[in-house]
């Protein structure tokens, strides 16, 4: 099987120390392209991800219970499109710029260039932010087209055509974006929620798959006595399923097709997830948070199916994938990837716990706020904001130095 992070076995075991200072910054200042920082996809989109989550999420809870003044332009549609083409974006580039250096040998967006992204990426969330209309439109937009053109240089390059799907969803992605921008500006009769979801979707298929190839490895590598099995097969049926039900969703089908989808959806994503031995995995922080959100995925299907049936609200579900599965699987694979990736060994200790199992209560609290008593869906909401926002706080104070500074085993990345 093709693996994304090279070393995954045996960097538990490789000793290190801490670069000195000046190792650290390898002779370049922060605003130059040599510094640390600027040498890997992770590093910059990892960081700056985290932190605008730890701010956002306070920021749409201020406006949402009124205690937001000023020009901040924080609505639903704001909070909504943030998540999702902010947030979870930055990451998603991260990833697959050091991911795909990895699977092809080839240099992915780095220094000057990386810089040039990061910097289009913090002016759309300035200009989203401060300055809605079509200009921020443009900025936002361009993101994505400008962050999947080098990674499909490099795929193509490489002749690594199995991953070039990857590349096809960056660009539906950017038309979900697109869509979204079009209809906040009138040009476009259709609800802002509609592109937002799509996008929630496309994002939950690149997990499943990517999840499908890389949690069996890491955890017969990571837990003793496992023997997980894998089958591409059933990973595709479960991708299939996922997008049946997604789009018979956002085509408005009816419940008789929809929820038989979705059920189906989950059914085979948690087939997927025993068959991996979940079990084996409760001693091992960096490998449990992946089986634990992986598992979301299922729960949202199956809250999905619920949804059409008008038995619940569609909040759960969207949530259920966004805070649990989405949410989880990044934190998991953002303090995973970055551990393995700046030469330190992976192994999580009460940081990594704490930051986990904020994020499950998280998910569990705003689940409870959708669709628990009246009387506890406010208390619920600021609670699953509190642990979402302590959980990238931890992150970003804990793992900055790890981002910042240069690999600790000499190794460029």
């Amino acid at each position: 099987m093709e693996y994304i992070f090279k070393g995954d076995s045996i960097m538990a075991i490789t000793p290190i120390s801490e670069p000195s200072s000046s190792a650290a910054a390898s002779g370049a200042a922060p605003w130059q392209a040599g510094h640390a920082v600027w040498q890997l996809g992770f590093r910059p989109f990892y960081l700056l991800a985290a932190v605008f989550a730890a701010i956002s999420v306070p920021l749409w809870l201020a406006s949402y219970f009124g205690l937001l003044a000023g020009g901040l332009q924080v609505g639903l549609g704001w909070h909504m499109h943030e998540m999702v083409f902010g947030f979870a974006l930055a990451v998603v580039v991260g990833f697959l710029y050091t991911a795909g250096r990895n699977w092809t040998g080839l240099p992915t967006p780095h220094g000057a260039p990386l810089m040039a992204l990061v910097a289009l990426w913090l002016a759309g969330r300035v200009a989203m932010l401060c300055f809605p209309g079509v200009a921020a439109a443009l900025i936002d937009w361009a993101f994505l087209p400008l962050a999947a053109w080098p990674l499909y240089q490099v795929l193509r390059r490489s002749g690594n055509t199995r991953n070039l799907f990857l590349v096809g969803l960056l660009a539906l992605l950017a038309l979900a974006n697109g869509l979204f921008h079009a209809a906040v500006l009138g040009a476009l009769p259709l609800s802002l929620s509609v592109p937002v979801q799509a996008a929630i979707f496309i994002i939950v298929l690149i997990e499943s798959v990517i999840g499908a190839r890389v949690i069996p490895m890491f955890t017969r590598n990571g837990a003793p006595g496992s023997t997980p099995v894998a089958s591409p097969q059933r990973a595709l049926v479960a991708v299939a399923c996922m997008a049946a039900a997604a789009i018979a969703w956002l085509a408005g089908a009816p419940a008789w097709l929809t929820a038989p989808l979705a059920l189906a959806a989950s059914g085979v994503s948690l087939a997927n997830l025993l068959a991996w031995q979940p079990q084996r995995t409760v001693r091992v922080p960096l490998l449990w948070i992946l089986h634990l959100s992986y598992a979301w995925i299922g729960i949202g299907f199956a809250l999905l199916a619920a949804a059409s049936l008008h038995l619940l609200p569609a909040s759960a579900a969207f949530h259920a994938l966004t805070v649990g599965s989405m949410a989880g699987l990044i934190i998991g694979m953002m303090t995973r990837t970055t551990l393995g990736h700046t030469g330190r060994a992976l192994k999580g200790g009460r940081a990594e716990a704490a930051m986990y199992w904020l994020i499950q209560l998280g998910a569990l609290a705003r689940l409870l706020a959708a669709v628990g008593p009246a009387a506890l869906a406010m208390p619920a909401l600021l609670a699953a904001g509190l642990c979402w926002t302590l959980a990238f706080v931890l992150y970003a104070v804990v793992y900055a130095p790890y981002l910042w500074r240069a690999r600790v085993d000499g190794r460029e990345g």
